[in-house]
């Protein structure tokens, strides 16, 4: 079996660095995208304003996870994997994916033996069509942001899983969080958000790139750029807080921004 395409881009080109690992879908993935398929899997389409569960926490086997960002293009899910947990093994054929180490320690795996190791600052770059899970590979929690884009929560076909969910869609249940709720933001229509992870471990804020510019924060994590070229594109440049991304935010864009509480 071939193995799915890995690209290390976190050595710089030039003045601008690019820290992300490129996770693309090869040979070995369609093969097997074919074989689910074959097998009767299908993707479902979330509809926005019907599936209100999915503003909640969603409870998982390995964890938990919940929605800390959404509008028309963008869907930020924050995921807890408890140790020594895993995901599942599983693909969105239409969904880019970017996974962002908040902190703990992991590893992301692809087909034919892709191991990816992760940690506090790491991002991955999933394409669509690349199968992947995530286990925790350290004593503490593994918590992790999901850039997806274009949104769609049941774009997930499952090939493999330790708790016999292979082959089921997206969960239907979830659990209330009255600290820090998903809520309206006002001045972007179909946009909502939390301030805060439930636990009020890490928080969520929308700045312009040029407050981001003016005042880089030693508590910042990420910088996302929630520009529509980015979804048109599949590229969203991502940045991190450590101390060798220097690239700089662009003014004219808006950002969310996550950050330890």
């Amino acid at each position: 079996m071939a193995a799915t395409p890995v690209t290390n881009i976190f050595e710089s080109s030039g003045p601008r660095l690019d820290p992300a690992v490129r996770l693309d879908a090869g040979p070995a993935d369609i093969a097997e995208l074919k074989r689910l398929l074959r097998r009767g899997a299908r993707v479902a389409h979330e509809q926005f304003d019907e599936d209100t569960h999915l503003d909640e926490v969603i409870p998982k086997p390995w964890g938990y996870e919940y929605r800390a960002f959404v509008d028309e293009f963008f869907d930020f899910w924050a995921l807890h994997i408890d140790a020594p947990h895993s995901t599942s093994v599983h693909v969105h054929p239409r969904k880019l994916t970017y996974l962002l180490c908040l902190g703990g320690q992991g590893v992301t795996t692809g087909l034919g033996g892709v191991s990816i190791p992760i940690r506090q600052g790491s991002v991955v770059r999933i394409a669509p069509g690349a199968f992947h899970g995530t286990r925790n590979a350290g004593d503490e929690p593994l918590e992790l942001i999901e850039v997806e884009s274009p949104r769609n929560k049941f774009d997930l076909m499952r090939l493999k899983d330790d708790y016999n969910r292979a082959g089921t869609a997206y969960e239907s249940t979830s659990l209330e969080t009255p600290r820090h709720p998903m809520r309206k933001v006002v001045a972007f229509p179909n946009t909502r958000m939390r301030t805060r992870t439930p636990d009020g471990r890490f928080r969520f804020e929308l700045r312009t790139g040029m407050d981001v510019f003016y005042r880089r924060r030693v508590e910042d994590l990420f910088h996302i750029p929630l520009c529509v070229s980015g979804a048109v594109y599949s590229d969203v440049e991502i940045l991190t807080g450590r101390p060798e991304d220097t690239r700089r935010v662009e003014a004219d864009k808006q950002y969310l921004c996550v950050s330890r509480a």
